[in-house]
């Protein structure tokens, strides 16, 4: 596939600064950048890379003013990062054109009550149980289990091993990545008298809606009753805990190793950073930011950020942070302080012993 730095600035609707004629083949980060390649930059911390890169094209922001001499074509758009990603995207459809996927693997089992949609591909060892509907185009790769009376969309994606719990409702167009378990039970036990717990019988389900893409092992419970929620166009990454009757909120971010305990609700547009743990039975406003590492046990109000363990708005935490960096400084010159004021007070009881009559 070859493309020239004119057609990519027409589908991306950019300008060209160079050679439009530049020909590219392939993508590449900017700091690898090769001739023949086509990169973007989006982030000042890698300008440098743009006048030492040997890519042939690069995307850049329509006000970016290079300072020193730059080699590659540049194209001019919007948001450098959202249109480097339609091209990616772009890519990656003409790559897999030539992998027809469609059909049935006969080692795969199929209840016969199941209903499989149109050009559906479901790979091998895959465990499809009855009165499961699965939409059109859907691509479902080897060792996923779908259990019985599950939904799922059109044009949805399920890598190898994923793994759906009975009367678990996916909409379309959801990728769910490899390993990633959706509808076990949730954490739910009674305390007895004798110190043993009772399990308490989880009979609600997972419900994701469209657009959201789910990364590796990640693992959502089922509610105990009613259902837990993955609203439309939120992106979960790997590792991360949803307990039973959560709700995230549509088009939400969460990294990595975060842990949001059972019936919180979190508002949409939120974005949560990695290895952030959310107690249970909150309510979490709208465009809500919480950085990483970062611990939440009360309720928060819409458009607010959050940061440190237990969080504090993100203000009060950098001067918290401020202070904290300094303690060694603080501690030393409190010691110097206290053996100056012993030494003090020692030469003023001295001084009173000495003028008693």
């Amino acid at each position: 596939m070859q493309f020239t730095a004119k057609q990519i600035g027409e589908f991306l609707n950019g300008t060209i600064e160079g050679d439009e004629n530049a020909q590219v083949s392939t993508l590449s980060k900017i700091e690898d950048g090769k001739l023949g390649s086509l990169c973007f930059l989006s982030n000042p911390k890698y300008e440098s890379f743009l006048y030492k890169t040997e890519a042939s094209v690069v995307i850049v922001a329509k006000d970016f003013i290079p300072t020193q001499p730059v080699k590659s074509t540049l194209v001019k758009v919007q948001d450098p990062y959202s249109a480097f990603s339609v091209l990616l995207e772009k890519y990656n459809e003409v790559a897999n054109m030539s992998r027809e996927e469609v059909g049935i693997h006969n080692s795969s089992y199929v209840h016969p009550s199941a209903k499989i949609g149109q050009n559906v591909y479901v790979g091998p060892f895959c465990c499809i149980e009855e009165n499961v509907v699965v939409g059109d185009n859907a691509k479902i790769y080897a060792q996923t289990y779908v259990g019985a009376g599950s939904n799922i969309g059109k044009d949805c994606v399920f890598f190898p091993g994923v793994k759906l719990y009975r009367h678990t409702s996916v909409g379309d167009r959801v990728i769910i990545h490899s390993n990633t378990v959706i509808g076990s039970d949730g954490f739910g036990f009674a305390p007895q008298k004798d110190g043993s717990y009772n399990k308490i019988a989880q009979i609600g389900n997972v419900i994701i809606e469209d657009d959201v893409e789910i990364g590796a092992n990640t693992s959502i419970d089922r509610a105990t009753m009613g259902a837990t929620f993955i609203r439309k166009g939120a992106k979960l990454d790997n590792l991360i805990q949803i307990a039973h009757n959560v709700e995230v909120g549509a088009h939400s971010v969460v990294a990595a190793q975060t842990g949001i305990s059972g019936s919180t609700k979190l508002g949409e547009n939120s974005v949560i950073g990695g290895q952030v743990g959310i107690a249970g039975h909150l309510n979490l406003g709208k465009r809500t930011q919480v950085g990483a590492q970062a611990g939440i046990n009360f309720d928060t109000e819409d458009n607010k950020q959050w940061h440190g363990s237990p969080a504090q708005p993100l203000k009060e935490w950098m001067r918290s942070t401020v202070i904290f960096k300094k303690l060694p400084e603080v501690d030393k010159r409190v010691r110097e302080l206290e053996a100056k004021i012993t030494a003090l007070t020692a030469v003023i009881e001295k001084m009173t012993t000495t003028q008693t009559p």
